[in-house]
């Protein structure tokens, strides 16, 4: 038995013993990483180089891809190395350090997702005001809050969560330092403080969930209401990449967070983390650019001048 004053260092979770496994856990994950560095480079560095997608639109989704970069990059470049230097260990700091960062950079993304919604809603239901309420200043301070509101919320889960004693061990059954794999070392006599600060963040994130469901059924009654099928293809496709995002993410989150204990297992647990925590950052960026010609235009001329220049 130990307690959390003696423990220097966790044991995050081996894929395999096997050496060429080992590898090959590093190549997949090195190309996932590579993947979304790219996707979401380029989708950062278009939208702040061209200026016609100077818009709130766009300005939300190159926030959206910065913390998709934080995100992904909280957790994969350990991941990768260990499995290079076929290791496990990762220090209490930064064990500590990554459960914050990942914390603060997937939940200013679900509150940033909400102001997407809101941007769809504008856009869709109140063209004509879109650019008194959506002004480069309301912008900047609907972004600023998502930032802040995911800081505020990483700091309270990271503080409470590492000054619980920890009785079981150092073995963390995932890849990197994950709430939920935490709280199993602690004494059982210490969930109830988490469990409060877990009750008030359900609350936030299902107020979060009505708001975007409540978003989505007025957008969809506009649509409706357009006379024109063009018309009504036209909204509706810059809706579908943002609803697409917010359904893979929500998805994946809940049946994470909220699926029943008898079905959890170290293979499931892995699998769902997996869903939740790497492909979204990867995916996001084809999903936007599938639908989304002036887009896909604004990368294709950024790119060949690149290479014109060379």
């Amino acid at each position: 038995m130990s307690n959390s004053s003696s423990i220097t260092q966790f044991l995050l979770l081996a894929f395999t013993d096997t050496r060429e496994l080992q590898l090959l856990h590093f190549w997949l994950f090195l190309g996932i990483y590579l993947g979304a560095l790219l996707g979401n480079g380029l989708i950062i560095t278009t939208i702040a180089c061209d200026q016609h997608l100077h818009t709130p639109m766009y300005f939300f989704l190159l926030n959206l891809s910065l913390l998709d970069l934080g995100c992904i990059s909280t957790s994969v470049p350990k991941s990768i190395a260990n499995s290079l230097g076929d290791t496990r260990i990762i220090s209490y700091t930064g064990c500590a350090v990554q459960v914050f960062l990942f914390v603060f950079f997937i939940s200013a993304e679900y509150f940033l997702l909400t102001v997407m919604a809101y941007d769809r809603y504008v856009a869709i239901c109140k063209p004509l005001h879109y650019g008194t309420l959506l002004g480069s200043r309301a912008c900047v301070h609907m972004a600023a809050a998502a930032w802040a509101s995911g800081f505020l919320y990483a700091v309270l889960h990271t503080a409470n969560t590492f000054s619980l004693p920890l009785c079981q061990g150092n073995a963390l059954d995932q890849f990197f330092c994950e709430i939920p794999q935490i709280l199993k070392l602690a004494c059982s006599d210490t969930y109830l403080r988490e469990a409060g600060l877990l009750v008030v963040s359900l609350f936030i994130s299902f107020g979060c969930f009505v708001f975007l469901a409540l978003s989505y059924v007025q957008i969809f009654r506009a649509v409706l209401r357009i006379p024109s099928e063009q018309g009504r293809h036209k909204a509706f496709s810059t809706c579908l990449p943002h609803l697409t995002v917010v359904s893979v993410f929500i998805t994946t989150a809940m049946f994470a967070y909220l699926k029943p204990p008898a079905m959890s297992s170290t293979s499931l647990d892995l699998v769902v983390t997996f869903l939740y925590a790497l492909l979204p950052p990867a995916i996001n960026p084809l999903i936007y650019s599938m639908r989304n010609q002036e887009l896909n235009d604004a990368v294709w001329k950024m790119v060949t001048k690149y290479f014109m220049k060379k």
